[in-house]
């Protein structure tokens, strides 16, 4: 099934959006089927709201789809989220056997996938997601560099 990756990063931007508001790092994610392109779970970074380190978006999103699937595993899912995944978020997304892994804006300092640690150029890591990057890379970094402006 063809997807429109840029309706559905849109729809991870809102979310990055709706964290900017709630004072929380602006990063949004979602997860599709790849089956019918139902998406399974939205939500945005919630570490502060949770008092947990590992309320990342990304994380969020994955637990509630493997929640809503009953299972460990979605290989037939896609994830998008506004910035390149960080290591924790790029093993879980391995972890999870998640098909692709679409992302907006490359973090060079805190990424994992393709940036520092390129956990999936890794002979440790087993399953390695596809990997797209660039989509509407600039409205998401735009977001990232606003609210860390903010903050100095």
């Amino acid at each position: 099934m063809e997807k429109d990756h840029e309706y559905f990063m849109t729809l991870a931007l809102r979310e990055a959006q709706k964290a900017y508001e709630r004072d929380e790092v602006p990063i949004g994610a979602v997860i599709v089927s790849n089956n019918n392109g139902e998406v399974l779970a939205v939500n945005g970074n919630r570490t502060r709201e949770k008092n947990n380190p590992c309320a990342h978006a990304e994380i969020l999103v994955i637990e509630e789809a493997c929640n809503r699937k009953g299972a460990q595993r979605i290989p037939e899912c896609d994830l998008y989220v506004t910035v390149e995944p960080c290591p924790m978020c790029a093993s879980a997304a391995s972890f999870a056997r998640i098909n692709t892994v679409i992302f907006g804006a490359i973090d060079e300092k805190s990424g994992g996938a393709i940036s520092g640690p390129r956990l999936y150029e890794s002979p440790a890591i087993h399953h390695k997601p596809h990997v797209i990057s660039g989509i509407l890379a600039s409205d998401c970094g735009t977001l990232m560099t606003e609210f860390f402006k903010g903050k100095r």
